[in-house]
């Protein structure tokens, strides 16, 4: 029987389950224990589980994620906060020199289970370093895992998935999808869970293919509803893992289809969607009908909080981009 709920209380749960089911899982961050996080994912766990396991840290991020390096070392599992995305930027050294290197450099004799969970992206109302998408950093860094979730059935899984993992994970959660609800089976066993690294077709179709992930799945659900109204049948790809990317759906669908657009919030120059649009391009060439599209930020600073919307790719970018595939 499943529970509707909102995807932060998913990430809780997720988290809870985590914490019973091994004792060397620890979570760690700013405000994380006594006030459950800015946002609350960890609201209750420091009450049921004691300070040793849920630890209010000091604020400081290198010293976060330093202290979690030692603590994977010694045989447990850290599971870190980064109150906000634009803060990960102290500990980026730490994680990209050591987190993302220790196996690597040790031949694979030392693991690091480190998860690093990052509320990203904007559309709360924040200002800059509350409304970063610096998910191209860390997916461009060989030694890590990066995934991020859009739902709560899959932020449920996720979470207790990327906590099992021997690798390390860059968590990144959409905090405005935060209050969104959806059925999550918090019964489930976690073994007959959608794969982690795994993409997933969330709305077939046959016209054009719409990729996404985090916030903006729902963004293009929305804009493949709207488009249905105009008879146009989208299908939109959920990637969930940026590194590595789960291909194999793209291509099928481009491969159908004939039409691609990729759609993201982190700026365009450099982003993910350049990466997939020339995989897309070199596997399904002679499938496409019009280049890959990218819908994304504008290679700016993230602006101020009363102009966002106008920062934010939003539906009516998203379906202008799939008018501009059919101009072709």
């Amino acid at each position: 029987m499943s529970d509707n709920i909102t995807l932060g209380k998913a990430l809780n749960h997720g988290l809870r389950r985590s914490l019973e089911g091994n004792a060397k899982v620890v979570v760690m961050g700013e405000d994380v224990g006594k006030l459950g996080g800015v946002f609350r994912i960890t609201d209750g766990l420091q009450k049921d589980f004691g300070e040793d396991r849920v630890i209010d840290t000091p604020l400081a991020e290198a010293g976060i994620v330093g202290t979690a390096v030692g603590l994977a070392i010694r045989g447990y599992r850290p599971v870190c906060e980064i109150q906000f995305d634009g803060f990960v930027f102290p500990a980026y050294n730490q994680i990209v020199t050591q987190v993302a290197k220790m196996s690597y450099r040790s031949r694979g004799k030392v693991k690091l289970p480190i998860v690093i969970r990052i509320p990203f992206a904007g559309g709360i109302g924040a200002v800059e370093h509350h409304s970063e998408s610096p998910e191209a950093y860390f997916a461009h860094t060989p030694g890590l895992k990066v995934v991020t979730c859009s739902n709560p059935a899959d932020a449920y899984t996720m979470i207790q998935q990327a906590i099992a993992s021997d690798d390390p994970v860059v968590f990144f959660e959409p905090k405005r999808r935060y209050w969104e609800k959806g059925d999550v089976d918090l019964g489930a066993d976690l073994a007959g869970a959608y794969p982690l690294h795994k993409s997933r077709v969330v709305r077939p179709g046959t016209d054009a293919t719409v990729i996404a992930y985090g916030p903006m799945v729902r963004t293009s659900l929305d804009a493949a509803a709207a488009a249905a109204e105009d008879g146009r049948n989208l299908e939109v790809i959920d990637l969930r893992s940026l590194s590595p990317i789960d291909y194999e759906p793209v291509y099928e669908s481009v491969k159908r289809t004939g039409r691609a657009v990729v759609v993201h919030e982190a700026p365009g120059n450099i982003g993910l969607g350049a990466e997939i649009a020339a995989r897309i391009t070199e596997h399904c060439f002679y499938s496409l009908e019009a280049p890959v599209l990218r819908v994304t930020g504008y290679d700016i600073p993230y602006p101020a909080a009363r102009v966002e919307e106008e920062y934010l790719p939003d539906l009516d970018r998203v379906l202008d981009a799939v008018d501009r595939s059919f101009g072709w």
